[in-house]
């Protein structure tokens, strides 16, 4: 691991470019920092192979401090000079960490191009949606909600929250009534 870790870094200092990791590679650093933790736990603080494993380790942590500052600041640079960041080469933590930055430069994009025609764009941020509390009357089976995840199934008196225009067809059919959450 400690190689690959180190072929990654050195590309990532290299390139003005977000690169691509190989999928899982945080999970992977993550096991290998923690196992190497283990190990060097276990040795003799004196022996030559406890020296040689808490260098590896120093110098691995340094590699992945320095391999994560490095695409976070090209991450930040792509979004401040309003390039796309092209979500391929992030892993999936880090489209989660950036997951609301992400739209932004599209976003300015398209507020800055109606302000030079003339025209006012609404700004509207991306907002969870809204949900309703429901409590159950009939049983019902599972379901994709309208925001695409999965629901249920629900049996009678079981209470969910569930998107609002799916709570409102179940309480028009009377299979649900809403629940005062005051």
């Amino acid at each position: 691991m400690y190689d690959e870790l180190y072929e990654l870094w050195k590309t990532e200092k290299e390139t003005l470019d977000i690169q691509r990791l190989p999928k899982n590679f945080y999970a992977k650093v993550a096991a290998y920092i923690k196992k190497m933790n283990e190990e060097n736990r276990m040795l003799d603080k004196k022996t030559a192979k406890a020296k040689l494993l808490d260098n590896e380790l120093q110098h691995a942590m340094v590699m992945v401090s320095e391999l994560l500052q490095c695409r976070y600041e090209k991450f930040l640079k792509n979004v401040l000079v309003r390039e796309n960041v092209v979500r391929d080469v992030l892993t999936d933590e880090e489209k989660k960490l950036y997951g609301d930055i992400l739209p932004l430069p599209e976003a300015y994009q398209v507020f800055s191009k109606g302000i030079l025609r003339g025209q006012l764009s609404k700004v509207e941020k991306g907002e969870k949606q809204a949900v309703t509390v429901l409590r159950f009357i009939q049983e019902i089976p599972a379901l994709i909600g309208s925001d695409l995840k999965m629901y249920g199934p629900f049996a009678p008196e079981d209470i969910a929250a569930l998107p609002h225009e799916n709570a409102r067809i179940f309480i028009k059919q009377g299979v649900a009534v809403e629940v005062d959450s005051k």
